[in-house]
């Protein structure tokens, strides 16, 4: 059974630090590009990182570029990909959702196979 599973969202002042995790399993997801998309209340969804199957190689929103970060590491049965996010702004507030693709630097929700249920993430004071 395929999962992704988000956690550490919450709510955390302006100018504040969260680190998101997901862990992914039932699948050989060492082998997938992994990414974090976020959906603000009455926007459509939108990309923030990727990171490619091994790591090496990451890509990110405009928006989140310099103060967030994403990583991964790969186990045998399970993968987790990490999202830290400093800096945060009211605007970063949002569900934030894992997903993978086979798809190297995609970053299209469409490019999606397996989505998480997203963890909410607040910034406010």
């Amino acid at each position: 059974q395929v999962q992704l599973v988000e956690s550490g969202g919450g709510l955390v002042q302006p100018g504040g630090s969260l680190r998101l995790s997901c862990a992914a399993s039932g699948r050989t997801f060492s082998s997938y590009a992994m990414g974090w998309f976020r959906q603000a209340p009455g926007k459509e969804r939108e990309f923030v990182a990727q990171t490619s199957w091994n790591g090496d190689n990451s890509y990110y929103a405009n928006s989140v570029k310099g103060r967030f970060t994403i990583s991964r590491d790969n186990f045998k049965s399970t993968v987790t990909v990490y999202l830290d996010m400093h800096a945060l702004h009211p605007e970063d507030t949002a569900v934030y959702y894992c997903a993978a693709t086979t798809m190297h630097g995609a970053t299209m929700e469409h490019e999606y196979f397996y989505w998480g249920q997203g963890t909410q993430v607040t910034v406010s004071s």
